[in-house]
């Protein structure tokens, strides 16, 4: 799929800058000897072929203004938490700058800034001293801090014996009543209850009003959408958008659709041909060309070509989801009642839906193949 940049919107005069990302990228050394002893025998011009360097961000450009909401989403190594320690200043950049202003509080790795032999009382005064707060403004706000992570009993046991969950609400608790001007949120809070974390969504929201700026990387996309002003989609270390939260989920839904299917055809085997496997799907407007635009009313058609050695016992079937993951429309050749008939070779089994009104937008087909024991 192409790159392709889209700009967020113009925001209002009146917010200032707060985060200001230029030109960053950010390089990782990955080692390939895993003792000193190897190291030491490889050092020199033969210790190059037993490293690789991962470029885990390139050129990315960013402003992010006063009282945004910013989500940052991509697939699993796209950069997205790297680029969250570079504005935490937690690591710095290969190339480009990265300048922020204001008070900055950070939850990006469960447990970062406590120390396991101290309590859940000492480790508060230590994690605000951190983030820029005075023991006089942490005592005004401990029993606050406290009451929010709900760990009364346990705030003198050393945190070592916390269970994940502990450690996020007390390290969300603290962060929270820094008065941070920005806040930013890793993955962290997927390890609360439910509870917990509808706790801290009131919370976030709750910042929103007051006009702080807010970054969050999440894998729940549904909450990106639900809560942001904005969102920046990474892939494979470059921005490739940046704009409304729906456009961006919609996008990132594209990006995962495409590799999916490009893995899938990858893997299929020659066995799995000779058993039977769908190896190609067009779909397109009757009388149209696959790729081109379907109009409300149209009839389509779902083409599958199916192969197999021998195959005479089997069920095919087409969903279409919204760029949400909504299913809206599925059928299979059984709920039709056609009797499949023997496959030799190559088959095409051709869906026809009549008449359909589905709304305008990017729309998703998945199809399946099965035998009739499931």
């Amino acid at each position: 799929m192409p790159t392709e940049i889209v700009t967020t919107p113009e925001p209002l005069e009146s917010s200032p800058e707060v985060v200001k990302i230029e030109g960053v990228s950010k390089r990782f050394i990955m080692r390939r000897d895993s003792s000193i002893k190897e190291r030491i025998v490889t050092f020199g011009r033969a210790g190059r072929r037993h490293r690789k360097d991962f470029w885990a961000l390139r050129d990315v450009s960013i402003d992010i203004h006063a009282g945004e909401t910013i989500g940052l989403i991509g697939h699993n190594g796209s950069g997205k938490s790297t680029l969250l320690k570079l504005i935490g200043g937690i690591i710095e950049p290969t190339s480009g700058t990265v300048m922020e202003r204001g008070r900055l509080a950070a939850l990006l790795e469960l447990g970062a800034g406590f120390h396991p032999d101290l309590t859940g009382r000492e480790n508060v005064y230590l994690n605000a001293a951190v983030l820029g707060q005075s023991r006089e403004e942490t005592e005004r706000r401990f029993d606050e801090i406290v009451a929010f992570a709900a760990i009364d009993d346990f705030i003198d046991t050393q945190v070592k014996f916390y269970s994940s969950g502990m450690y996020v609400r007390l390290a969300f608790a603290v962060a929270i009543h820094t008065d941070p001007d920005i806040l930013l949120v890793d993955e962290v809070l997927a390890v609360g209850d439910e509870a917990f974390q509808r706790k801290c969504m009131d919370r976030i929201t709750e910042f929103q009003r007051e006009g702080r700026t807010i970054i969050i990387v999440s894998h729940a996309l549904g909450q990106i959408a639900e809560l942001c002003t904005r969102a920046v989609l990474l892939d494979k270390g470059q921005l490739v958008f940046d704009g409304a939260p729906d456009d961006a989920v919609s996008r990132f839904r594209e990006l995962l659709e495409d590799r999916r299917v490009d893995e899938k055809s990858a893997s299929i085997t020659s066995d799995q041909r000779s058993t039977g496997a769908i190896v190609g799907c067009t779909v397109a407007g009757v009388g149209k060309a696959p790729g081109e635009v379907i109009a409300r009313g149209d009839d389509i058609e779902i083409r599958l070509t199916i192969e197999a050695s021998h195959l005479d016992s089997w069920i095919a079937a087409v969903q279409i989801d919204d760029p949400m993951g909504q299913v809206i429309f599925e059928t299979a050749t059984d709920r039709l009642n056609v009797p499949p008939p023997l496959i030799e070779g190559t088959r095409e089994v051709v869906f026809t839906l009549n008449d359909t009104n589905f709304g305008g937008g990017r729309y998703f087909v998945n199809t399946l193949l099965r035998d009739t024991d499931g």
